[in-house]
């Protein structure tokens, strides 16, 4: 893999060769639902807004680029979720999924899905290995777990699964490509909710899977073509504005988080911290060997729920939202929705307030609770 450093400059100058003097740097947003094609034949690059977009092409090739390989985009990460369900499994196909990741992901698999004569397992990710994969059509993973922050082993999952004969698709919404490469591991697939860190100004929805599989990118192109779950071109447009900054914001983020994950741990108001980059974290052994940073999201255990609310609520430097990965750190206290953690436990995300103001709020916070 290229560093980050020479892929983002590659990726920020990746149309250059494209251009003729007096083009736009900035790619086009196409609004556009139809184009003009050749009366005879159909070898126009675009044809209909169902198939196909300028906008999504430029966007897609930068994704591309940081991956590593082929992307499709969709209007959101669940989208992509329920992509590659849809395409990677059949009736009477078993799936396993972990039983500590991302709800809604269990929900849609479970709930639509699993109708059609698809039977779900659920597996805690710390655990993942646990019991092989013999018997699996499709193997997803969620590493670090959202909101746990658990980690498995991506290249001995990969290694398993691909010899029982099971795709692997890794969920790296929480790490993006910056701070951990699944398909360099192994992984068959990638999913990213790119609302998320990729994106970074909670303005759009976006997600996208990635992979080197011929077939699978056939399979889930042709799955987006004619079902239509396809992205608007402006939100398209923003996640390309958004990823070019992505390299600048991540390296805040995940270096911010590593400090106050030291400082959140020695406060006498924290009762327990949860991030991989901590010596003592039971992710940390595994976490070390396949990320190249410990990203951007830590989980603080203040107690109990009152606490824990109070925090979110009065730290005037850390917003109540219920996503994460955008340019301001926000906080939620998962349980309420049923996740597995404890009543009192804060799922913060850091965003790229400078580290020391970020602190102070946060430190005056705790001590007032």
């Amino acid at each position: 893999m290229k560093d980050a450093e020479n892929l983002f400059a590659e990726l920020l100058h990746h149309r250059l060769s494209k251009l003729a003097p007096g083009d736009a740097i900035i790619p086009a947003i196409q609004p556009a639902s139809v184009f003009l094609t050749p009366s005879a034949g159909s070898n126009a690059p675009y044809q209909y807004g169902r198939f196909h977009n300028p906008t999504w092409t430029e966007t897609e090739a930068a994704l591309a680029l940081l991956e590593g390989a082929e992307v499709i985009t969709f209007p959101s990460g669940m989208a992509a979720v329920a992509a590659t369900l849809i395409t990677q499994t059949k009736a009477g196909d078993r799936v396993l999924m972990p039983s500590d990741g991302y709800y809604a992901s269990r929900l849609i698999a479970e709930r639509f899905v699993g109708r059609f004569n698809v039977t779900i397992v659920q597996r805690p990710t710390a655990r993942f290995l646990d019991g092989g994969f013999d018997g699996f059509a499709l193997v997803i993973a969620e590493t670090p777990s959202n909101p746990g922050l658990d980690v498995c082993d991506i290249a001995a999952v990969a290694q398993a699964a691909k010899a029982a004969g099971a795709v692997f698709a890794v969920d790296n919404t929480t790490m993006t490509p910056l701070g951990q490469r699944p398909l360099d591991l192994g992984a068959d697939l990638v999913i990213s909710s790119d609302t998320k860190a990729i994106n970074g100004h909670s303005d759009a929805l976006f997600g996208h899977i990635a992979t080197r599989s011929a077939s699978i990118a056939a399979e889930v192109g042709d799955y987006r073509k004619y079902t239509g779950p396809i992205p608007s071109p402006f939100d398209t447009w923003l996640v390309h504005r958004g990823l070019e900054t992505l390299e600048v914001r991540f390296s805040r983020m995940t270096g911010s988080a590593a400090t106050l994950a030291e400082r959140l741990q020695a406060h006498r108001k924290v009762k327990g911290v949860r991030y991989p980059g901590l010596p003592g974290d039971p992710a940390h052994a595994v976490a070390k060997r396949q990320m190249a940073s410990f990203g951007f999201m830590l989980g603080v255990d203040l107690g109990s729920a009152s606490a824990a609310d109070r925090f979110i609520d009065d730290c005037r430097l850390v917003q109540s939202t219920t996503s994460f990965g955008g340019i301001r750190s926000s906080g939620e206290r998962r349980a309420k929705w049923g996740d597995p953690v404890p009543e009192g436990y804060v799922r913060l995300a850091v965003g790229c307030e400078p580290l020391e103001p970020l602190w102070r709020a946060m430190d005056a916070t705790l001590d007032s609770l």
